[in-house]
């Protein structure tokens, strides 16, 4: 872009910011420098970031307003109205109350940046915007109940006597006793050691397929994983939760072993362009199908870290001891797991005995 000489250099840290002039002041050439100068989060969070602020970008052009200065707190509330109307085929809303807090958190910080370089005509658009109150905003009502764990661990150990099993016993005719034969790429004692994971120490999918197989400590219990946002964070687990990773060691990820990764639990060696790491999408898919043996419905792996809160502080009362274990930077997400469920809540109100 050509400077002329009307134009006004701004310095954002040690960085030296060109405010343009007329057409070139756009929200676009903004957010490039924002990402450029003032964004220092992990490349997973600079992501999510861009996809939003792309979004609100996108909204914007649709109402021709191309350039900063046209960037009013009309245009923010418009915004928000977008995405709270917006529908899915089916009449369901495309953004959750929750990701429209997201989205709005993201280009308020944004905001304030464009702000304080180069102040814009009617003050910063998004400093009277409220994030939506959306209740228990940890969803803390999906945690599952102690007898849901109890048959998805029971459904977990299952797995080495029954996964990736072909479900014709003619195939195997021939042999003598017959014996179903099994899949090439099936890991049954993976899957059974990752769900044991996740169940008895509450991480996130993300964090679980980031363990390098030397971030387990097997002598203080814990495990290291890399979280959202890049940081690490260390999880307590349970003596069944090691002997189940145990397991998976010594009868399985040989298998699978090579020089290129040093994760914990590895993709199937059949797998074609592997990374050497799984994917939080065959979390999910493993997930789903335990939940199926199981006949747990509407239980995501998520599920699993409010599960581990709620049990935490049944059993201690602790709200500094959940957010030890589940690595709450903020301790009002701690707090929100001692608040009586609904379903408790019944309980209480029907047992007047």
């Amino acid at each position: 872009m050509a400077e002329n000489k009307n134009q006004i250099a701004i310095r954002n840290n040690s960085h030296e910011i060109v405010v343009p002039e007329g057409d070139q002041d756009t929200l676009i050439y903004w957010m490039e420098n924002y990402f450029k100068h003032a964004v220092t989060t992990a490349e997973s969070s600079r992501k999510v970031q861009k996809r939003d602020l792309s979004l609100f970008i996108r909204f914007a052009e649709k109402e021709e307003v191309y350039t900063r200065h046209l960037w009013t707190p009309r245009l923010s509330r418009s915004f928000i109205d977008f995405m709270r109307t917006t529908l899915r085929a089916g009449g369901r809303r495309y953004w959750s109350d929750r990701t429209i807090n997201r989205i709005l958190a993201h280009v308020k910080t944004f905001a304030k940046w464009i702000h304080k370089l180069a102040p814009l005509p009617l003050g910063n658009p998004m400093q009277n915007i409220r994030l939506m109150a959306v209740g228990e905003s940890l969803d803390i009502e999906r945690a599952f109940s102690n007898g849901e764990r109890r048959r998805l661990l029971d459904a977990a150990d299952l797995l080495p006597s029954v996964w990736g099993k072909s479900r014709d016993r003619r195939r195997n005719k021939n042999t003598e006793p017959v014996a179903r034969s099994r899949r090439k790429s099936a890991r049954p004692w993976r899957n059974r050691a990752m769900m044991y994971t996740l169940i008895e120490t509450g991480m996130r999918r993300g964090a679980l397929v980031n363990i390098d197989i030397n971030d387990v400590d097997w002598d203080r219990h814990i495990i290291n994983a890399v979280e959202k946002g890049g940081y690490s964070h260390s999880y307590s687990i349970s003596d069944e939760g090691l002997r189940a990773i145990r397991a998976y060691l010594d009868n399985e990820r040989d298998t699978d072993a090579g020089d290129e990764s040093n994760a914990l639990f590895l993709p199937a060696n059949t797998v074609k362009n592997s990374t050497g790491r799984l994917t939080p999408i065959v979390v999910n898919q493993v997930w789903r199908e335990v939940c199926s043996m199981a006949q747990v419905a509407g239980k995501t792996p998520h599920s699993a870290r409010h599960a581990m809160g709620r049990h935490i502080i049944e059993k201690t009362g602790n709200i500094a001891a959940v957010q030890k274990q589940l690595g709450h930077r903020n301790v009002a997400y701690s707090v929100q797991y001692a608040r009586v469920s609904n379903r408790e809540l019944r309980d209480v109100l029907n047992d007047r005995s």
